[in-house]
């Protein structure tokens, strides 16, 4: 089943009608080497593997048939590799982050999944935190003990709706990595599980139509109108936050967009979204706002 109408602009087209990759007891050594090539680039995020870099004794034990691609996941994600990758260089709700993407192939519902990780990570230690997803009943229901992990952008049964928009805040589209994205080590989840809000859909870079509103990272909205004065002599009661993104401001070229949110009275909230329009934006969203 398609992920949905809208793969093209999402990025996510080669995984639209893709089939999970399996490891089937008649397996020829080509079939094992796809089952390979694919832990790889799922649970190291898609980033560059080098020949030297390479797990072979692992490689080795699966083609056999000594263990499992389960086992084999399990030990790509605790290698030096994988830590190097992932681990050393990003702060530990990052790393939880990234854990749920290449392991169970979605992003963290809620911010209570990330306490529970970050509490077992600092008792038990990062071999214990990669076990806790790959024995646990979520990862064995979905891909058992041949499945490589995928994404699981089409909310199955028990997942949740916001994991859909959230897992977005993630892929950033099929060419890229895990480790070259534009806010490269930072969370992108840590604000919206702790205000325990939807995140915005936002398509992978270089996609036209993937403009969505992210707030800046000090988190401030400028106390005024679009092109206009600050509306401190308005009523409190009449005031409006507009988030508004994909803004091209005049006599730049098209490339040149930006998000911004705005407080705006009442009585200039139309003139306001003439002016969003006109200038090419989209409103993401309107909000009573209070000046307290």
């Amino acid at each position: 089943m398609g992920i949905t109408v809208a793969a093209s602009r999402l990025g996510v087209s080669a995984f639209n009608d893709a089939s999970p990759v399996e490891l089937r007891n008649d397996c020829t050594q080509d079939d094992a080497n796809v089952v390979i090539r694919a832990v790889y680039r799922q649970v190291l995020g898609n980033d560059y593997i080098m020949e030297s870099e390479r797990l072979k004794g692992a490689e080795s034990l699966l083609k056999n048939g000594s263990i499992s691609v389960r086992e084999f996941v399990r030990t790509v994600a605790k290698s030096e590799l994988y830590k190097q990758k992932f681990f050393y260089n990003n702060f530990q709700t990052r790393v939880i982050e990234l854990n749920y993407k290449h392991l169970l192939g979605r992003a963290p519902f809620e911010e209570a999944e990330v306490v529970y990780h970050l509490d077992l990570y600092e008792n038990e230690g990062f071999d214990a935190e990669i076990d806790s997803y790959i024995d646990s009943v979520e990862y064995q229901e979905n891909f058992g003990d041949n499945i490589v992990p995928y994404y699981r952008i089409n909310n199955q049964v028990g997942d949740r709706t916001v994991g859909f928009t959230r897992f977005f805040r993630l892929y950033r589209g099929y060419a890229n990595s895990d480790r070259a994205q534009l806010e490269r080590n930072n969370s992108r989840l840590a604000t919206e599980l702790g205000q325990n809000s939807a995140s915005a859909i936002i398509g992978p870079s270089g996609a036209n139509a993937g403009w969505a509103y992210r707030p800046s990272k000090a988190g401030n909205t400028p106390m005024k109108a679009l092109g206009g004065s600050t509306p401190y002599g308005a009523d409190a009661g009449k005031l409006f936050r507009v988030e508004i993104a994909a803004m091209k401001a005049m006599g730049y070229p098209k490339v040149r967009r930006s998000n911004k949110a705005v407080i705006v009275p009442y009585e200039q909230l139309n003139n306001t979204l003439q002016q969003v329009y006109k200038m090419g934006g989209k409103v993401a969203s309107i909000t009573p706002a209070s000046m307290n």
